[in-house]
């Protein structure tokens, strides 16, 4: 491991380096390699947040649209998410347990594996009308059609892949690069490298606990090398990993990286999943605030907002938005830390971020 000495404001200004020049989609995805999904939108889904501040004219939804061009498939690493071929192949073949529809319903599968191939192409409502059977419980408790879970089973262990989405549902078709890569995998050790780089170059730089989680999170994209995963882990801190410890909190980045990095400019409101702000240890440690996700805590109990987007003037974050589209038009619930001025540099800043907004999301007139 090299050891680098770096100020906080460079980590904060080397934490932006996946931003930069506004690019095309298809380069974005590459240079990302994996792109966090989440279905609520507010005002738009993740993965149209992380994208539209790195992609030339985005509009929200464009990567749904664009998916069947485009090389990108759905899959997890370490979360469910958007990546390349080239990164997929890091993850398959995919050797998992059995998944409790296969154990309870094997026959559902087999039926739904014929079904897929012999379609083509599979709307989960239309493998619940043509098989016709019940439902079984999810592992939230809740129900869900066999064989949906039957179609996610497949997608997991690489049987089958999402050939685009309609209205925001997966529809299912066959993988035959799947197929290829489970005759012709990588070597496992080049699989194992790949993805120690791959995310330390995505959330980089990190502290080095952070980084640790994220590899013990894989567990789900890599559920037979967890072991070997969390090995090649530790090889990469002694070997091929840079550091700098600032403020006692010892930071990891891939070695290479060039460390002197711009101070970003204006204001940018990113999303909760976004790669500047995934790791809330590094967040807090580099801005001196706590941001907390907050969907899922009862309203009562929020200090932020529902779906508060953090806020960042230069490469400082100075507060948080809550944006929705009421009757037409863009409402900004804006707040800011003690002691941020409001200048007029700051809101003409922000009113441009907020006109980029309204073009992400169709609301130009």
């Amino acid at each position: 491991m090299t050891s680098a000495s770096l100020s906080p404001a460079q980590l904060r200004a080397l934490a932006f380096r996946t931003f930069g020049a506004r690019t095309d989609l298809q380069a974005a995805l590459n240079t990302l390699g994996f792109v966090q999904a989440d279905p609520i939108r507010a005002p738009a889904r993740a993965q149209d947040l992380t994208l539209m501040q790195r992609v030339r004219g985005y509009r929200a939804g464009d990567l749904e649209r664009r998916y069947a061009a485009l090389d990108a498939e759905e899959d997890i690493i370490p979360n469910y998410g958007f990546v390349p071929r080239r990164v997929q192949a890091l993850l398959h073949p995919r050797e998992a347990p059995p998944a409790r529809i296969e154990r309870e319903h094997p026959e559902i599968l087999a039926e739904v594996r014929a079904l897929l191939h012999e379609t083509g192409e599979l709307h989960p409502r239309d493998a619940t009308r043509l098989i016709g059977r019940g439902r079984v419980g999810n592992a939230w408790g809740g129900q869900s059609s066999a064989t949906t879970r039957a179609l996610d089973a497949l997608h997991y262990r690489g049987e089958a892949r999402v050939s685009r989405r309609e209205k925001g549902v997966r529809l299912y078709g066959p993988a035959p690069h799947l197929a290829a890569m489970r005759a012709a995998p990588l070597p496992e050790a080049e699989r194992l490298r790949g993805a120690v780089q791959l995310l330390a170059g995505l959330y980089g730089p990190l502290p080095e606990a952070s980084l640790g989680y994220l590899i013990s999170l894989s567990r789900f994209g890599f559920p037979h090398l967890h072991g070997p995963l969390r090995a090649a882990f530790r090889q990469a801190l002694n070997e091929e990993l840079g550091s700098a410890r600032v403020d006692g909190v010892r930071y990891v980045w891939p070695a290479g990286w060039a460390l002197e990095a711009p101070i970003p400019r204006g204001v940018r409101i990113v999303g909760p999943f976004d790669p500047l702000v995934w790791d809330r240890r590094r967040f807090t440690h580099l801005h001196g605030w706590t941001y907390r996700f907050e969907a899922y805590t009862p309203p009562a109990k929020r200090t932020l907002g529902y779906y508060a987007l953090p806020v960042f003037q230069a490469e400082r974050a100075v507060g948080w938005a809550n944006l929705s589209v009421q009757d037409g038009e863009l409402k900004a619930d804006l707040g800011f830390l003690p002691g941020v001025r409001r200048t007029a540099a700051l809101d003409r800043a922000m009113n441009a971020e907020l006109d980029r907004y309204r073009a992400f999301l169709g609301l130009e007139a």
